[in-house]
């Protein structure tokens, strides 16, 4: 016989910056039957990404400080306002190179296996020819060899396709304002022996080029914050801290 699947409710979050040509295939692709409500937070869009947004009927959250890790915490902030904050959030990037239809994959460990975070792995996944570029691969291969040697937890890939209980975020007490986000999620999990999940996600290259490893100076940044978080968390667990 199989498992029953308990339907917990599940907000999504979309941090998005300048998306206005991906975000609508990124909404339309959305498995409306599993979501509650979706939260576009438009960050200091200048392309009328928000209108977008608020043209298909979704939340739209505005931060108008950049910053993905910003962005992320307004979204939360949203959430955590409404008289019955979700059992589920999911972060998705607003860029169209995720694939949004496999959302009900990401919930399922949290549903029926008590999974407290969710990675969707790129690198375990299908990907399109040239949509993870070769520094992000090597930029995920260092951070993830280094979450698996300091913390003993093996994860492929820092992906932004990820689902995590509403109660486990609140013990996170995510920080991080910037690139540092995903890495930062993982790291605490580690740290507080939350019951980590990797599953396969498909992966297509983006809408428009990447803000982030589409330049040099975005790549080289997020990299040093990337490495920063990891050992800053290790350094406080050291000294005893949280």
């Amino acid at each position: 016989m199989c498992a029953t699947r308990r339907r917990l409710a599940v907000d999504v979050v979309i941090p998005a910056f300048n998306e206005r040509d991906s975000l609508p295939l990124v909404l339309s692709a959305i498995p409306g039957e599993r979501v509650r409500e979706i939260v576009v937070v438009d960050n200091a869009s200048s392309d009328g990404t928000g209108e977008a947004a608020a043209a298909s009927g979704c939340t739209v959250v505005r931060e108008p400080r950049r910053g993905y890790g910003r962005a992320c915490l307004a979204g939360l902030e949203h959430l955590g306002r409404k008289p019955s904050p979700p059992d589920i959030v999911v972060f998705l990037d607003a860029d169209y190179s995720d694939h949004a239809e496999e959302l009900p994959d990401l919930v399922a460990p949290i549903e029926e296996q008590g999974a407290d975070l969710v990675i969707g792995s790129r690198v375990r996944g299908r990907r399109e020819p040239g949509a993870l570029l070769p520094q992000a691969r090597i930029g995920n291969f260092i951070a993830t060899r280094l979450i698996r040697g300091l913390y003993g937890v093996r994860v492929t890939d820092l992906g932004p396709f990820r689902a995590v209980r509403w109660d486990a975020l609140k013990r996170l007490d995510m920080q991080d304002r910037d690139f540092g986000w995903t890495v930062e999620m993982q790291v605490k999990a580690a740290k507080l022996d939350l019951r980590v999940v990797e599953v396969p996600v498909s992966y297509r290259r983006r809408v428009g080029r990447s803000k982030i490893t589409g330049t040099v100076r975005g790549t080289v940044l997020a990299g040093w914050k990337i490495l920063f978080t990891i050992f800053r968390h290790t350094l406080s667990s050291s000294r005893g801290g949280s």
